[in-house]
């Protein structure tokens, strides 16, 4: 029995496909099944019911799952007290959305390039709800989103906690306006698709007001939905602190409403059966790290 064996089978277990978990330790399925096959046979046990086309764990593997999840992490643990050089090795794949990619990100990047320059960092940005399906496949080892997610298969802590407001052109509408329905009616709504937290956020707050929305004006990409609004095509929802210098400036004026708009917390996000010292360690850097009044290009 070796590490690379138990590393193979915690992931295909993970991952319930042996291509995938192939994919995430980069070998080929050959040399990926050859580990499973090996493994079994010093065993004397079947890991694995190949029935299907899913890698479903058996009884056995049941038994063996929780040994190779902490032989893992021990020998992280192992580097970590030994003082070896970046305790963290090997592809961590990540997701974050495009205002933690557009403000803290390469910081946090910078730091864990510092204390792990051993571990490659590949992120992924997107909208939640993409973030969240790749994160639940195992495809990614964490994501940094709004939450809490919907999903029991994920666990998260909150990293930073951020107030919105409606905004617009002053073209458009007068800084400090109180929105009424008519304004709705009168102004197209502009936000991102229902992928996101945002649109959902948006649908929430309008339900708890019994408000009719007419159907909204949607991108994908929030520096894109910032751009929209400053060309004085409709009102939109931002994060105050990330548009405080083009608030002080003038490109936009914050609205008012009879009802605030909710506080999105960010959170760091893992599925709550990876116990690995990587995301441990990993999301405390994102605590430490987490500022989303970081300049950004559209200021």
């Amino acid at each position: 029995m070796t590490l690379k064996q138990l590393e193979a089978f915690y992931w295909a277990a993970r991952l319930g496909s042996f291509a995938d978990a192939a994919h995430k330790l980069h070998v080929t399925q050959s040399s990926f099944s050859k580990r499973i096959a090996e493994l079994e046979s010093d065993l004397g046990r079947q890991l694995f019911n190949r029935a299907g086309q899913r890698a479903v764990v058996t009884e056995d593997g049941d038994v063996l799952l929780p040994y190779a999840t902490q032989m893992i992490d021990t020998e992280q643990q192992a580097r970590f007290a030994l003082g070896a050089e970046g305790t963290l090795r090997g592809t961590c794949r990540f997701g974050v959305s495009e205002l933690v990619a557009s403000t803290w990100l390469p910081h946090f990047v910078a730091r864990v390039r510092s204390l792990h320059p051993h571990l490659t960092l590949a992120p992924h940005v997107d909208l939640t709800r993409g973030l969240e399906r790749g994160l639940e496949r195992g495809e990614l080892d964490f994501a940094i989103i709004p939450g809490p997610s919907a999903l029991a298969s994920l666990d998260h802590t909150v990293v930073a906690q951020i107030g919105y407001a409606w905004m617009a052109s002053p073209e458009r509408l007068a800084a400090g306006t109180m929105l009424t329905e008519q304004h709705f009616l009168d102004h197209p709504v502009i936000t991102l698709t229902t992928d996101s937290t945002l649109a959902q956020s948006l649908d929430l707050w309008a339900a708890q007001q019994n408000l009719r929305i007419p159907r909204p004006l949607v991108c994908n990409s929030l520096l894109a939905l910032i751009g929209l609004a400053r060309a004085g095509l409709g009102i939109s929802f931002f994060p105050r602190i990330y548009l405080r210098s083009l608030l002080a400036r003038g490109g936009l004026v914050e609205l008012q409403s009879a009802m605030a708009l909710p506080d999105l917390r960010y959170g760091f996000h893992w599925r709550r059966d990876d116990g690995r010292q990587l995301i441990g360690l990993l999301r405390q850097l994102a605590i430490e790290t987490a500022d989303f009044s970081v300049p950004h290009a559209m200021q």
